[in-house]
């Protein structure tokens, strides 16, 4: 955990590979803990051909029931299913500037000052916004809260704590 947070978390993704990782990841990981996500990470690359959309979004039924039988990974059919259908829905995507400059152009003007963890909030008007625009563009497993911390992840906003060293890290917003 501590490795993924000093030299991963809230720094900037800008490779569509990546940034559909992060969705999927964040999808898995609704109702669960993100360390059962990190430690469950190098099977869900294998399992998901490295997050190749490319590859993930010509998964078949078959795919999915050998997934479903995969002990290295989430078993929930239906975010299994998302994963395949968020792959369609990146390629899709493709025609209009891609996924990456469609997550990112949900940044907020500002980003959050938190000086206590519970100051911390776990959603925005922006990842409401987001959510839904993700929906009607095809994704699923995409909720507010969902895309809140996808954007904490990713650098869209900085949630680190005002007195962290890694305040700032992402280099997208400076104090």
């Amino acid at each position: 955990m501590r490795n993924y947070y000093d030299q991963e978390w809230g720094l900037p993704v800008t490779d569509e590979q990546g940034m559909y990782e992060r969705i999927c990841l964040e999808g898995f990981q609704a109702g669960l803990s993100w360390a059962t996500i990190l430690r469950k990470r190098p099977a869900f690359r294998a399992a998901f051909a490295g997050f190749d959309p490319e590859q993930v979004a010509t998964f078949s039924g078959a795919d999915v029931d050998r997934l479903m039988q995969d002990p290295g990974i989430i078993r929930n059919r239906l975010k299994i299913l998302a994963t395949v259908k968020n792959a369609q829905a990146t390629l899709e995507l493709r025609g209009d500037g891609g996924l990456v400059d469609f997550v990112w152009s949900f940044r907020p003007d500002s980003t959050p000052e938190p000086r206590a963890a519970a100051d911390i909030p776990t959603q925005s008007a922006e990842s409401v916004a987001l959510s839904k625009a993700l929906r009607k563009r095809g994704f699923s497993f995409v909720g507010p809260t969902t895309m809140f911390a996808l954007m904490e992840a990713v650098g869209i906003v900085d949630t680190h704590l005002v007195d962290s060293h890694r305040r700032g890290s992402s280099g997208i917003w400076r104090e």
